[in-house]
């Protein structure tokens, strides 16, 4: 609910708010070039009295004198054809220094962003942008909240797509002043509406007692205990009328003085209103406080960002998911389909069984494991959790913090829950974070419709088999026919490839494809390809519907797409990648990784890896422009046959952008492997991890669990583990 309260009026009013967010960081540039253009007052001691007689002497005509919360002095009169005029007045001499007529830019500005040159409409439709922005800022405040796990964590490092990351970074920098503002323009406009109390009217008008005029402004007494910034508006008699008095109004309240002997005749303080109203005005236009006002037109400009970086989230997931047609609403579902995904294929298979079910005539409803809420699951009769494992045993994108949901969420009544998970069971941890879900949800009490099963490489024979089980356990003929649907394709044609590791049988390559060609319309629709070192790309072999992935040893910026691909017996899309010859080409899609490259900061990197897994490794050292300390531990089978990249990273040694590398190789006389080389160099690498560094793993699952006991070793004195790193950010694996 949060995130469709925070995403849909963000979608929807897009243009106002980035109408009202742009004009108000024009207009935050007036208020300062006001101050820097106010004459400074050098004699701290000016009081009105002075000031007023200063200016009438050099304007005779003088009708009205008006002090800004800048404190800029502004003489008003009329010339004799009878126009209004108006200067900017030096305190010290009471003479004009500047025209005060409001810029052309600045009134339009203002029209702008007042009332969208629609008048008393149009005042109506910027309040309704306001309250969207509030509403925008306080559902995001939570939703980064939520994100970062916390508000004690509110501040702390992201990880996730570039766009999220980007997203996410500008609202926690910017979101304070959207919410000032928002609520400031929200008050404004209920004030100018009448919604809210009046202000005071002022006393009311006396009787004059002297019938005179001509008492010296500076002799007055009222006047010259008054200093000039406190002064708001001083209005002047008609002249030669002995009945009309000057009307002063000052930050304090109104008074009316008598133009013959300079006695108060009424005062009265200003209300509580009047005060909020001004506290109000100088926060939401930086009248008075120009600092604070640039501050606020800086935080406005990122309003066009977030709008940008948030659209492009909102494509990315409708592309990631298939559409589900009928989906019924959380509280009327008989059937709740819970989903955690890393890279979409989860969301097909829930789609399959969405389809089935409510063929039956049941309403159901699907969501991600993330938007878990069993309060609103009223006329829920099953649950059914979907969830795939993401790298050792982690949880997917669309399912993060499901499991401290889960924990502050007590069944509200028994509803029976079926967990069937989605892996691959070439990894040590096959479904690991499915077991875990299932594992919690027997802990809290939760029924179970069904025991835990599984799917294989995304098997449309194991969802089959499951569905069918789970018809017979609900009553509902369930006959599962699910067609995995592979992304959009892009060809590549293969340019160069160079040979490894035919003198140990073992042949691999790395192969290096020409960008694909893109449209304009791709570029600025952000359709065209973008990634980065550590990001996959997907090959469907022939004969198989289930893609095979390969990490990338490049990004786009590099201009190629590089990965390393060791050649396997029997392997469909390994043996046809190897053989290809440059000119050849495949088709492939390209998937995110984000979880796994190195973190923003200046803190050293350390890299292991092993035969292919070094592709990856290898592009982040290329993208070290920085040259922040990286650390590479490579293990290979000969020195001889599968050093891969052996030219590059004796140049980036020589640039600083690779700091160091130890090398094992299994087919040698000293026979070692890469955890073995950790192990040597462990007291180095305990001071790496002391101070701070993270450590990415890419490579085969024996030689990352190989590695992660190395690092056990030598974490244990510090009072560490690999699993504390991994929740901290620095513990990143890429294992196959």
């Amino acid at each position: 609910m949060l995130r469709f309260v925070h995403r849909w009026p963000g979608l929807v009013a897009a243009i106002l708010v980035i109408c009202m967010s742009l004009s108000g960081a024009a207009l935050s540039v007036f208020p300062a070039l006001e101050s820097l253009s106010t004459p400074a007052q050098t004699d701290s001691t000016l009081d009105v009295g002075t000031v007023a007689a200063r200016i009438q002497a050099a304007q005779p005509a003088v009708s009205e004198i008006r002090v800004s919360p800048a404190g800029r002095v502004t003489a008003f009169w009329f010339d004799t054809n009878n126009q209004s005029q108006a200067s900017v007045i030096d305190p010290a001499t009471g003479k004009a220094v500047a025209n005060a007529e409001t810029p052309a830019a600045e009134r339009w500005l203002k029209n702008l962003h007042r009332s969208l040159f629609l008048g008393e409409n149009g005042r109506i439709v910027t309040a309704v942008g306001a309250l969207l922005m509030l509403v925008l800022s306080v559902s995001g405040l939570f939703l980064v909240a939520r994100r970062t796990g916390g508000w004690k964590r509110f501040f702390s490092p992201l990880r996730g797509a570039s766009s999220a990351r980007v997203h996410v970074e500008l609202a926690r920098v910017s979101v304070a002043g959207l919410l000032l503002s928002s609520l400031t323009a929200l008050w404004m406009t209920a004030s100018t509406f009448g919604i809210l109390p009046e202000s005071a009217d002022g006393p009311a008008m006396p009787a004059v007692t002297s019938g005179r005029t001509g008492y010296g402004l500076d002799q007055m007494p009222t006047l010259s205990k008054l200093p000039i910034d406190a002064l708001r508006d001083l209005t002047f008699p008609a002249q030669g009328d002995v009945n009309d008095v000057y009307t002063l109004k000052t930050t304090q309240g109104t008074g009316y003085i008598d133009q013959g002997n300079g006695k108060l005749l009424a005062w009265s303080d200003a209300s509580i209103w009047d005060s909020i109203g001004d506290t109000v005005m100088m926060l939401h236009t930086g009248r008075g406080a120009a600092l604070l006002g640039l501050i606020l037109g800086l935080m406005s400009l990122a309003v066009p960002a977030l709008a940008v970086t948030g659209a492009i989230q909102w494509w990315a997931s409708l592309k990631a998911r298939p559409r589900i047609r009928g989906n019924a609403s959380a509280g009327r579902a008989g059937t709740v389909i819970l989903v955690g995904s890393e890279g979409g294929a989860t969301w097909g298979f829930a789609a399959t069984l969405h389809a089935a079910v409510a063929k039956t005539g049941e309403h159901v409803h699907v969501a991600p494991m993330s938007a878990f809420e069993p309060q609103r699951y009223s006329a829920a009769k099953r649950i059914i959790v979907m969830a795939a494992t993401y790298g050792d045993g982690d949880a997917p994108a669309s399912a993060r913090n499901f499991l401290s949901r889960l924990a502050t969420n007590r069944p509200l009544r028994t509803i029976p829950v079926s967990v069937l998970g989605f892996g691959d069971r070439s990894f040590p941890h096959f479904c690991g974070f499915a077991q875990d879900v299932d594992a919690e949800l027997e802990k809290a009490g939760w029924a179970k419709l069904l025991p835990l099963e599984t799917v294989d490489r995304q098997s449309p024979q194991d969802f089959a088999r499951w569905g069918r089980a789970l018809g017979e356990k609900i009553g509902i003929p369930l006959d599962l026919h699910h067609a995995t649907v592979v992304p959009q394709l892009t060809g590549l044609t293969l340019i160069s490839r160079r040979d490894f590791g035919a003198a140990v049988q073992a042949p691999a390559a790395i192969l290096r494809f020409a960008l694909p060609r893109t449209t304009l319309w791709q570029r600025l629709t952000g359709d065209a390809p973008r990634f980065s070192a550590g990001d996959l790309i997907g090959i469907v072999p022939h004969g198989s519907n289930t893609p095979r992935f390969y990490s990338l040893a490049s990004s786009s910026r590099d201009g190629f797409v590089e990965i390393c691909v060791r050649k396997h017996p029997g392997g469909l899309c390994s043996s046809r990648l190897v053989d290809l010859m440059p000119g050849d080409k495949i088709h492939v899609f390209f998937r995110p990784n984000p979880d796994f490259r190195p973190a923003k900061n200046r803190k050293p990197v350390v890299l292991i890896g092993a035969g292919t897994g070094i592709g990856p490794l290898a592009g982040f050292v290329r993208a070290n422009d920085t040259k922040r300390p990286m650390h590479l531990f490579f293990g290979a089978r000969h020195p001889s046959s599968d050093v891969f990249y052996a030219p590059e990273i004796d140049r980036w040694l020589n640039e600083g952008k690779l700091t160091s590398i130890e090398t094992a190789f299994s087919r040698t006389a000293a026979r070692s492997y890469v955890q073995d080389a950790v192990r040597r160099d462990g007291q180095r690498l305990a001071g790496l991890i002391a101070s701070g560094a993270q450590i990415m793993v890419c490579g085969g699952a024996d030689m990352a669990a190989g590695v992660k006991a190395a690092l056990g070793d030598i974490l244990a004195p510090m009072n560490l583990t690999t699993a504390k790193l991994k929740a901290e950010g620095r513990y990143a694996e890429d294992v196959y």
